[in-house]
């Protein structure tokens, strides 16, 4: 449930996120900005995704929060990434990328619907005081969509993505340098060779800190890139290495798409329909990815346990049911107070100030008990 604080987080496809850790007494959360809306609209909001409270009946409460931003805000789009920099003492965010509308003057009945690369600036935004800033750099010539981001201290890189002017994915790669300076930040970019040809990939952390594994994505308009490649960042460098993939199951080897998402540390989430059954064509295939260090001192390599799940045969989710975000395992087992989970009054929320259901303002005079979705995926499919 979302906290009485909230505001609305709509269903959004390809936004653009990234974990915003605890400092200085702000908790750990995440940053989600732009994506498409259920009615392919694309958004230009900036939200701020952290969980409220822990009740003692393992009941999690989010809160979220649009930030408003003053200055050069970047515009409505998707298919972008969004990466946190630090630097002297100082926090910011970068977004670079993504697709967008055509301009309102160019835009007509016939390509009403036609989406381009947006130009190649880089926001950088302070989320302290709100403001954004838009800076062109000489080393960004084309706009690009659907790369991956990876940061480190002050240094965000760029790898991969998709021209959609030139239909190519070129292996690009690109070391993003933020000076937060007192009064005007200073940017600087590098182009950096041996990057990777590839779009809509996943990158999860793995063992200590700025080590990833790069998994899934497509290194072409119909094939998918069935490799993993081990990224390592330092102070100075970053190191690509090429790894055997798992033994991907005949679920994922047949499919023509994929998509999933980095879990904790060492694990990813693959998602693949379910083509081949007739009876439920809204069916997914559901793995789980592990990369596991063999022994200490060596780099992580994969031993890919896979865990389907299909959903086609599976009860739907009652209303009163409930679900449980960033749980560890330990957490939900039984208190050492043999309480258990023994009904206590006391724990319920009053879900009259806590609930799904928020007001947009203080005269909303919509019934909740009477309202029904105006799209069709809020309560039936999630956003992909």
């Amino acid at each position: 449930s979302f906290s009485n604080t909230s505001c609305y987080l709509p269903p959004l496809r390809y936004p653009a996120v990234c974990q915003l850790e605890a400092r200085d007494g702000s908790p750990e959360s995440y940053l989600i900005h732009g994506g498409r809306t259920p009615n392919n609209e694309l958004s230009s909001s900036l939200y701020m995704l952290s969980v409220d409270s822990r009740g003692y009946n393992r009941k999690v409460t989010l809160r979220c929060q649009e930030k408003e931003l003053a200055g050069e805000p970047p515009g409505p789009r998707y298919g972008h990434t969004i990466s946190v920099v630090h630097s002297r003492g100082k926090t910011a965010c970068v977004v670079f990328g993504g697709r967008s509308y055509l301009p309102p003057s160019e835009r007509t009945t016939e390509n009403w619907n036609t989406v381009a690369d947006c130009p190649p600036l880089v926001y950088l935004i302070d989320l302290e005081f709100g403001c954004s800033s838009a800076h062109t750099l000489p080393e960004l010539v084309d706009g690009q969509s659907f790369h991956l981001s990876l940061a480190r201290e002050d240094c965000v890189y760029f790898l991969g993505g998709h021209i959609l002017s030139t239909d190519c994915r070129p292996p690009r790669l690109f070391r993003l340098r933020v000076e937060l300076l007192l009064g005007s930040p200073l940017l600087s970019c590098e182009i950096l060779n041996d990057g990777l040809s590839i779009t809509s990939a996943i990158a999860t952390p793995t063992g200590s800190a700025h080590e990833y594994m790069i998994l899934g994505g497509y290194q072409s308009e119909s094939q998918k890139r069935m490799q993993c490649t081990y990224v390592a960042l330092d102070d100075v460098h970053i190191r690509i290495e090429s790894r055997e993939p798992p033994e991907w199951s005949s679920d994922i080897s047949q499919s023509r798409t994929w998509f999933g998402g980095s879990l904790e540390k060492g694990s990813a989430l693959i998602a693949v329909p379910s083509e081949g059954n007739v009876a439920s064509s809204d069916a997914y295939y559901f793995y789980q990815v592990s990369f596991k260090q063999e022994a200490e001192g060596e780099d992580p390599t994969q031993t890919c346990s896979q865990e389907s799940t299909e959903f086609e045969d599976s009860a739907p989710l009652e209303d009163s049911e409930e679900l449980y975000f960033g749980r560890e395992p330990h957490e939900m087992e039984y208190s050492s107070d043999d309480e258990g989970d023994t009904y206590n009054e006391e724990d319920e929320e009053d879900e009259s100030q806590t609930g799904y259901w928020t007001r947009c303002c203080l005269g909303c005079k919509v019934n909740i008990n009477t309202w029904e979705p105006f799209y069709s995926t809020e309560l039936n499919r999630p956003a992909m």
